[in-house]
C-alpha cells in the first residue's frame, strides 16, 4: 500500500483483506518463494496487489480488495471437476469468477462494506465491462503481468509451443499500452522470449 491511500475506513478495510489472506493461505498447494514454501493463492493475491499498485499507485479502495480477493479459493473448483475439453475448460473459469465473486462478496458484507461496494468488487471479479472499465483493464493488465512474470517459464516447460503461442496472443490482446510496455521491460529467458516473439513479433 502506498502512503497516500486512505481507505474510508481503515479498520473495515484491513479486515476484509486479513480475511481474504486466512481464506488463501488455506490452500494445501504450496510455492516456494524465496527458498520458502508458501500457499499458492496467498503468494498470487500478494503477487497481483503487487500489480495493481505499480500499474496504479493512486488505486481506488475497490480496485486494492478486488486484486486481493481475483483467485479467492481457486483450488476448491480443481480443473478436473470440469470436462477436459475446451467447452470444459470455458465452463470451469465461468464458474471460478462466480465462486470467487460470492466469496469475496460474504466476506466484504461481513467487514461491514456497503452493498455498492460489494457489488462494484464482484463486478471486477466477474470481468465485467471489460473492454469500458478503466479499472478492470488495470486489472487485467495486472492479472496479465503476473503470468508473464511469474507462469510463463512453467507453462513452456510443460506444454506444446502451439499452446503457449496462443496464451501469449490472447494475454496481449488483453492488455492496454501501458500493460504491455511493463511487459517489456521483464526479464525473459531465451525459450520464453523466443515464444513471445513468436506470438507478438520482436521484442526491443
Amino acid at each position: 500500500m502506498t502512503d497516500a491511500f486512505s481507505p474510508e475506513n481503515a479498520e473495515r478495510f484491513e479486515a476484509a483483506l486479513r480475511r481474504f489472506d486466512e481464506e488463501n493461505a488455506r490452500d494445501p498447494n504450496k510455492e516456494v518463494v524465496n527458498g520458502v514454501e508458501q500457499p499458492r493463492e496467498l503468494v498470487y493475491a500478494e503477487r497481483l496487489t503487487e500489480w495493481v499498485l505499480r500499474l496504479r499507485p493512486d488505486a481506488s479502495e475497490v480496485l486494492r480488495l478486488a486484486a486481493r480477493c481475483q483467485h479467492l479459493c481457486r483450488w476448491m473448483i480443481p480443473r478436473e471437476s470440469y470436462p477436459m475439453t475446451k467447452a470444459g475448460y470455458l465452463k470451469w473459469r465461468q464458474k471460478l469468477k462466480e465462486f470467487h465473486a460470492e466469496k469475496s462478496g460474504a466476506i466484504l458484507r461481513e467487514a461491514g462494506y456497503p452493498e455498492e461496494t460489494v457489488q462494484r468488487v464482484q463486478a471486477l471479479n466477474l470481468k465485467k465491462n471489460a473492454s469500458t472499465d478503466p479499472e478492470m483493464q488495470v486489472l487485467e493488465d495486472a492479472l496479465c503481468l503476473v503470468f508473464l512474470q511469474y507462469q510463463l517459464a512453467d507453462l513452456a516447460a510443460k506444454s506444446t509451443e502451439e499452446k503457449v503461442v496462443n496464451a501469449l496472443r490472447k494475454s496481449w490482446e488483453k492488455m492496454s499500452p501501458a500493460g504491455r510496455a511493463e511487459a517489456l521491460k521483464l526479464c525473459y529467458g531465451a525459450r520464453e522470449r523466443e515464444l513471445i516473439e513468436k506470438a507478438v513479433g520482436n521484442l526491443p
